[in-house]
């Protein structure tokens, strides 16, 4: 199975599933069918299924169409009944293809938010994640339905899995996001780079994503609240006493977040 992004809008991308032994492909938020589509027709290919992360229109605003032109299966969350043939939720599991995946719930950007994991099961596969809007490279998405509290628990649960697992975000905020980053932690040695090298991808336009675990661990202050400089600092940008509480010193990140320009 090989697997690629298709650039949607300004800077989405929809994540391809590409079966390697037939015409069969898979597509992840599919927020503008007309892109898979025309990919499937240049291509040769058939859309076989669609994985949705969470309800936001960017990531399901062509499901609809695919469906209805293909008969294709849909796998989301439940409340989403009109788009969704397959309901799924934490603990539920999958397959695409060869590989199976995981369903974990990471509520906190949206409360309906999924992520699907897929373990190595050969040692020539990686551990991948599609991780729709959880998590980026040098970020995470805003916090729009849930709570500080439930997207701390969703960075844990990513940063439990195999450092060597691929992160599948779905948005190209890599520059905006390490701009931040660094802002936080300027002495941080391997974010600079990883700023750097990204940099000349978005030169030549290629995507930053996707990004490893183990990078992430390491540049990403949504995964790195915990520590004392990243907490320093965002209580700072924000004019506040530094927290000692987990979820409020990973509250005090996001809005610094938020309101950094």
């Amino acid at each position: 199975m090989t697997v690629f992004p298709l650039p949607a809008f300004q800077d989405n991308y929809i994540w391809i599933l590409q079966d390697k032994e037939s015409s069969a492909i898979w597509a992840i938020d599919p927020g503008d069918a007309e892109v898979v589509t025309q990919y499937c027709k240049n291509e040769g290919k058939n859309l076989r299924g669609i994985l949705i992360t969470h309800h936001h229109k960017d990531h399901t605003g062509g499901v609809a169409a695919l469906k209805d032109d293909t008969n294709c299966s849909v796998f989301g969350p439940a409340h989403l009944s009109h788009l969704v043939t397959h309901p799924v939720d934490q603990g539920d599991h999958l397959t695409v293809f060869s590989h199976q995946f995981d369903v974990l719930a990471t509520p906190g950007h949206t409360l309906d938010h999924l992520c699907y994991f897929s373990e190595s099961l050969h040692s020539d596969q990686t551990p991948m994640l599609f991780c729709g809007d959880t998590l980026f490279r040098g970020g995470c998405g805003r916090i729009m339905e849930g709570t500080p509290e439930q997207m701390l628990k969703a960075m844990n649960t990513i940063a439990s899995l195999p450092d060597n697992t691929k992160i599948y975000g779905t948005h190209e905020y890599t520059l905006a996001n390490y701009r931040f980053a660094l802002s936080l932690e300027p002495d941080n040695t391997e974010l600079q780079r990883n700023y750097l090298r990204c940099q000349t991808l978005r030169e030549q336009q290629q995507p930053t994503l996707p990004t490893e675990l183990h990078i992430e661990k390491k540049t990403n202050p949504f995964l790195r609240s915990h520590l004392s400089t990243v907490k320093t600092m965002a209580a700072q940008q924000l004019n506040e006493e530094i927290s000692l509480n987990p979820v409020l010193a990973f509250s005090q990140v996001r809005r610094a977040k938020d309101s950094f320009s």
